[in-house]
């Protein structure tokens, strides 16, 4: 091998590479057609990749699916998808808070209606504009129901109630 051809080795791709990354580019496309339509809309792409997007979401025969996740995939080609790839690690990372978020309010609810006394000095902390005497209510409610296995109504209410403090909050 002479020396220009060894300079120009690194900056040439290899068929492989140049194919694994239409794969992915094809599977962030996919991705992006499992979203709605106004989260899509909300993370600005370009109209043509939007469009197509859009389509892919109308065409339910296999073939012409799979066909159109390709088109997907040659404008994600087209366009820089750095900031696409960026767009939907936020939207997972927002997805994750607010499943956290979820959790950690089932948890207050399970532990107010187990009677956990520490929980409730927390609550009050974290949410100073609480209607004690609303929540102590719901926990009695709740509590009962579980007692005599009813319905949990009262425990959905808590939830509800808690997830409207976490709301108003934050």
């Amino acid at each position: 091998m002479s020396e220009t051809d060894e300079n120009e080795l690194p900056d040439e791709k290899s068929k492989s590479q140049l194919k694994r990354e239409a794969t992915a580019l094809q599977k962030l496309g996919m991705q992006l057609t499992e979203l709605s339509e106004e989260t899509l809309k909300q993370l600005s792409l370009p109209e043509n990749l939007l469009s197509a997007i859009l389509a892919a979401k109308k065409i339910h025969q296999r073939g012409g699916h799979k066909r159109q996740l390709q088109y997907i995939g040659k404008v994600m080609r087209q366009i820089d998808p750095a900031p696409v790839e960026q767009a939907m690690s936020n939207l997972k990372q927002q997805q994750k808070r607010d499943n956290n978020r979820f959790h950690q309010l089932e948890s207050y609810r399970d532990r107010l209606i187990e009677g956990a006394p520490d929980l409730m000095n927390e609550i009050f902390g974290l949410y100073p504009d609480l209607d004690s005497q609303h929540l102590r209510q719901l926990i009695r409610n709740a509590q009962h129901e579980k007692k005599h296995q009813k319905p949990p109504k009262s425990a959905r209410a808590l939830f509800k109630y808690l997830k409207d403090l976490d709301d108003e909050n934050a």
